[in-house]
């Protein structure tokens, strides 16, 4: 049978491991810009919402790694959900979770400060993944 999906186990192998290595550049750009972009004299709306969506891209493709079968739009779906929750948990205070919060692996797990403004940088940032992995050309066989 022929399909956008192949279903044989090294195409899903080969499309896991090339959206892990992806997620791999893109929490590397993600980490970069948190750490050197107030230094290189970014303006903070860079620094704050290019991390947010660069997140949210490393969210699309690690869903990706999971579930390397499933068609682009239901990845998105599922990254989008993951996100709203993320964002959503941020309103929920517990004296663990806000202990968490406060560490560098919390702040960029899950952030801090809940803003709408972060769902669209989630949306951006999710298109952003569907499109880097359209350029992959996931379509053709191989």
């Amino acid at each position: 049978m022929h399909g956008a999906q192949p279903d044989k186990p090294v195409a899903l192998r080969r499309r896991s491991l090339t959206r892990a290595a992806l997620a791999l550049v893109v929490i590397a750009c993600g980490l970069s810009l948190r750490w050197y972009g107030f230094p290189l004299g970014l303006p903070a709306f860079v620094v704050k919402y290019g991390g947010s969506l660069l997140w949210a891209t490393m969210v699309f493709l690690l869903v990706g790694v999971l579930l390397p079968g499933m068609s682009r739009s239901r990845l998105a779906a599922i990254a989008v959900a993951i996100a709203i929750a993320v964002e959503f948990s941020r309103l929920v205070h517990a004296p663990w979770l806000d202990a968490f919060r406060l560490t560098t692996a919390g702040a960029l797990l899950l952030g801090r400060i809940f803003s709408l403004w972060n769902l669209v940088a989630y949306a951006v940032g999710i298109a952003f993944g569907v499109w880097i992995d359209g350029l992959v050309g996931w379509a053709k066989a191989r």
